[in-house]
């Protein structure tokens, strides 16, 4: 069973950054696709970033277009934790910010997750 526990949320002031984290246990999480997902309230979860293992120590990223320039997802393999780098936060950015682990491929598809953390706040002020 693979669990996963973000930490890192927090109020930040717009145009601020945060680090997120997602420590993963119970298995290597090279061995999945891991993805964040962003949830306002009343709405359904967004795709926001994932991370891939392709082959050796290589890793393949892909960011939603409204967080491309300015997120960074990686992955540290000797802390088995993935990270979510968020720089120039806006209002827009708000929400529980998820960590998901699932199959390698088509990971903007939440059906593609089977493991979910419980997520950590992000609160942009204006």
């Amino acid at each position: 069973q693979v669990q996963l526990v973000e930490s890192g949320g927090g109020l930040v002031q717009a145009g601020g950054s945060l680090n997120l984290s997602c420590a993963v246990s119970g298995r290597p999480f090279s061995a999945y696709g891991m993805g964040w997902f962003r949830q306002a309230p009343g709405k359904e979860r967004v795709f926001v970033a994932s991370i891939a293992r392709v082959g050796g120590s290589r890793y393949s990223t892909d960011y939603s277009d409204s967080v491309k320039g300015r997120f960074t997802v990686s992955g540290d393999s000797a802390k088995n934790t993935v990270y979510l780098q968020m720089n120039s936060l806006s209002a827009d950015d708000s929400g529980i910010y998820v960590c998901a682990a699932g199959r390698l491929v088509q990971l903007r598809d939440t059906r593609a997750y089977t493991f979910w953390g419980q997520g950590t706040q992000v609160t942009v002020s204006t």
